[in-house]
């Protein structure tokens, strides 16, 4: 397979679950339809960096991928009723892309009710979880399987299973009482999903730009269908007021520059304008959930002047209300950190034994744990503990940030 280029890169991981949409609308077969479109998207990476890509690059994938599907479904004996019915459904409107200014393609709609079918009551929330980001977001199984802590193979078993249960379901839009209930699920697939682009967890890049883009993109769909909704608002808040920092997070060299270090001069101002707009219009949306609160708290670094002019108490005080009313260790451990830096690194490493059992060796307990070993002097310590987070994580900026830090670390 020829190397595809950046801008051909993003621009299949954008059509891909537009594609995939358009094709389970007309066809069913959510399982073969994915397997058609790889296919389509296989071809495409092979052709458009040496032939340019096509005028509708949806329109192609489409075509292509419906073609496939046609062909499989040919093949299948068992299905020859079904051949009978795909043949004559041949997606039209989905293969002219609309003049520009004139409003969404009905694909994007597609991509919407996607996301929603993968979040259907029939799969349980762990595959539910699994499968929108298989289709939507574009992970791999791997990459999917780390964000989750279990074996590759475990989670291509669960994603098989997921794809078999909603098998038939209609491709439309949940009726408002459904769609509710759905949602959650919903937004902390578009979290994973942005989180995956911000940090990555394995490669040698730390910021997959494409996924951020894509996540936040898909946010905002969902916030255009339910407006009033403080949770979405406060999610896409989130994700706005976080990417903001991205062109600051890394140096020449791809290496992770720490927030307290980062040039604020590269932050995207337009970005945390908006955000800071989102998050006073999320919190007047109702009680503060989790991404409400998480946004407010990336609000008050965003408007720091510096590391040294961080409202620490405030954020604190989120913080506190946070874990109260969503008690997750990640949040518990973004605590500790805002403990230590009102009350001291001594008070900070006491509040992480509590949560030792919790996060069970995690990287980022162990990175916490030496950055305040190492604001206390305790630097022998503080080299062992993150040489241990280094090991842990599968990100190489990451790793190698965590090394330097052990390295420059006097004996």
């Amino acid at each position: 397979m020829l190397r595809r280029t950046t801008g051909v890169e993003d621009l299949l991981r954008r059509h891909a679950p537009q594609v995939l949409g358009a094709l389970v609308r007309r066809y069913g077969h959510f399982g073969a339809a994915e397997d058609a479109v790889q296919e389509a998207l296989l071809a495409a990476a092979r052709q458009w960096p040496d032939q340019g890509v096509p005028d509708n690059p949806r329109g192609w994938l489409i075509k292509v991928a419906s073609r496939r599907l046609v062909d499989q479904l040919r093949a299948d004996e068992a299905r020859r009723r079904r051949e009978e019915e795909a043949a004559l459904l041949t997606p039209r409107d989905a293969f002219t892309a609309p003049p520009p200014g004139e409003g969404r393609a009905p694909s994007d709609d597609d991509t919407l009710t996607l996301l929603f079918l993968c979040c259907h009551p029939l799969l349980g929330p762990p595959a539910q979880v699994a499968l929108t980001l298989r289709a939507v977001g574009g992970l791999t199984t791997a990459e999917i399987a780390r964000a989750h802590l279990v074996p590759e193979a475990t989670m291509a078993q669960r994603i098989s299973r997921a794809k078999a249960k909603i098998k038939g379901v209609s491709f439309r839009q949940p009726v408002p009482e459904d769609r509710d209930g759905r949602l959650a699920v919903v937004l902390q697939v578009l979290y994973l999903i942005f989180n995956e682009g911000y940090t990555a967890t394995s490669g040698e890049a730390l910021h997959r730009a494409d996924l951020a883009r894509e996540a936040i993109r898909l946010t905002r769909a969902v916030r255009g269908l339910l407006p009033a909704e403080g949770a979405v608002t406060g999610l896409l808040a989130l994700m706005l007021l976080t990417e903001a920092r991205s062109a600051a997070r890394t140096g020449p060299h791809g290496e992770l520059i720490p927030l307290d270090e980062q040039d604020r001069t590269r932050w995207d101002r337009a970005a945390i304008a908006e955000g800071t707009a989102l998050v006073e219009e999320a919190l007047s949306q109702g009680p503060a959930g989790a991404y409400q609160l998480q946004a407010a708290i990336a609000a008050l670094h965003d408007e720091a002047a510096d590391g040294d002019s961080t409202d620490w108490p405030q954020i604190l005080a989120l913080y506190d209300l946070l874990v109260h009313r969503v008690p997750e260790p990640m949040a518990e451990l973004g605590r500790a950190v805002a403990f230590a830096m009102v009350h001291g690194p001594r008070a900070g490493l006491a509040e992480l034994t509590a949560l030792e059992d919790r996060l069970k060796g995690h990287y980022r307990l162990h990175a916490v744990r030496a950055h305040l070993l190492e604001q206390a002097g305790d630097t022998e310590e503080a080299r062992t503990a993150y040489r241990l987070a280094a090991r842990g994580t599968l990100s190489r900026p990451e790793a190698h940030y965590l090394q330097t830090r052990a390295a420059r670390l006097p004996s």
